[in-house]
């Protein structure tokens, strides 16, 4: 029986959506496997990881019948990729089989049942919904994404936390050493509501979001997320547990600041970065009136040390920081300048941009 014909390049595209997800190893075989199912011509393709499932559709189906199986995606992705532009592919299932045939390659994948296929059970209600442009949401993860956390034991930081509140979107991400904050506003009006979601499940979305201003509805359960836009929707668990007070991480009332172009700080931290050695990422900043000297050195007793002026006419500062995470986020930032804010030797750091309150980072110093 034949599921689906049509161009390569036409069947491409929803695999390459859906596969994103997919293990190769997993305890269970069949997640290595996608889920397709045919309506007529109405082609659903889905994947998931039991804690992320994502669904896209496609008319792209042959003939008129109703079938449903599993078949192995990264096989039957690479394949595809590895066939010619042009010419139809026609797949087609037979004695637990399937098919794909093009021109005179054809090769024959082995199948398993679509209803031991394990899907995600969609919450039966959600609290709030929002509706974002896909480029809007796709900012706010960019702005923070780059802070959450990777296998930390505080499993409630391996993930980013969405927070719809009044007009307000807010995202924010932190792994105990530094915080990124961003939020947007919007025409419409909401219930607080505080979420995280998995880290896997951001990294998915920045891949399949586009800058565009098609919008994506975001809904909002006790227990799981669903994005719907374009033709992709993707379910996702939350991350149990209480995320931190990001309000008070957030320093106020700094009366020493500077402000500084971006690229011009981005450039002398990558050149003092080369000295510093893999296990200690450390540099030195000292701060004085018209002055800031970045240096950092190596237990080879090399030294990288750059010197730039400033406006700057508050307190001299001596300070440590871990030099990588100053790069993530003036590599993040598309602004010219960027705005630095401090206390002492002993606080955070507060870098933001000016002239827009809707972004803040907040690094923590370190012994030098």
């Amino acid at each position: 029986m034949q599921l689906v014909k049509t161009q390569r390049d036409t069947l491409l595209r929803p695999l390459q959506i859906v596969s994103g997800i997919v293990e190769r190893r997993h305890t269970l075989p069949i997640l290595a496997n996608i889920l397709i199912r045919k309506e007529g011509e109405k082609v659903s393709f889905l994947s998931t990881d039991i804690e992320v499932q994502i669904t896209t559709h496609a008319d792209v189906g042959a003939g008129g019948e109703v079938a449903a199986t599993t078949v192995a995606a990264r096989k039957l992705l690479d394949i595809l990729r590895a066939l010619p532009d042009s010419g139809d592919v026609t797949l087609s299932l037979a004695n637990k089989r399937m098919t794909v045939q093009s021109g005179k390659s054809r090769f024959a994948l082995q199948t398993l049942a679509a209803e031991e296929f394990p899907t995600v059970a969609q919450a039966e209600h959600f609290n709030a919904k929002v509706s974002l442009p896909q480029k809007t949401l796709k900012h706010l993860f960019n702005m923070v994404h780059f802070s959450m956390a990777q296998q930390d034991i505080r499993y409630y930081l391996n993930g980013l936390l969405l927070v719809v509140d009044g007009k307000n979107v807010i995202a924010v991400a932190t792994d105990g050493h530094r915080l990124a904050f961003c939020q947007v506003e919007t025409d419409q009006d909401f219930e607080r509501q505080e979420v995280i979601i998995p880290r896997k499940t951001i990294l998915e979305l920045q891949r399949l979001l586009e800058d565009s201003d098609q919008p994506v509805d975001l809904e909002i359960a006790n227990n799981q997320v669903k994005l719907s836009f374009a033709d992709i929707e993707l379910i996702s668990k939350l991350v149990e547990g209480k995320f931190p007070d990001y309000t008070r991480v957030i320093p106020k009332g700094y009366k020493n600041n500077f402000t500084i172009d971006r690229q011009t700080l981005l450039h002398s931290l990558q050149r003092a970065a080369i000295m510093t050695s893999d296990k200690f990422k450390g540099v030195r900043c000292i701060i004085s009136p018209g002055s800031l000297k970045i240096s950092s050195t190596n237990a080879d007793q090399e030294e990288a040390v750059e010197e730039l002026e400033i406006d700057y006419g508050g307190d001299a500062i001596d300070i440590g920081f871990n030099v990588t995470y100053l790069l993530d986020v003036l590599n993040n930032l598309k602004s010219d300048n960027v705005n630095i804010a401090l206390g002492d030797a002993n606080s955070s750091a507060l870098i933001t941009v000016p002239e827009n309150g809707d972004f803040k980072y907040v690094v923590m110093p370190m012994r030098i």
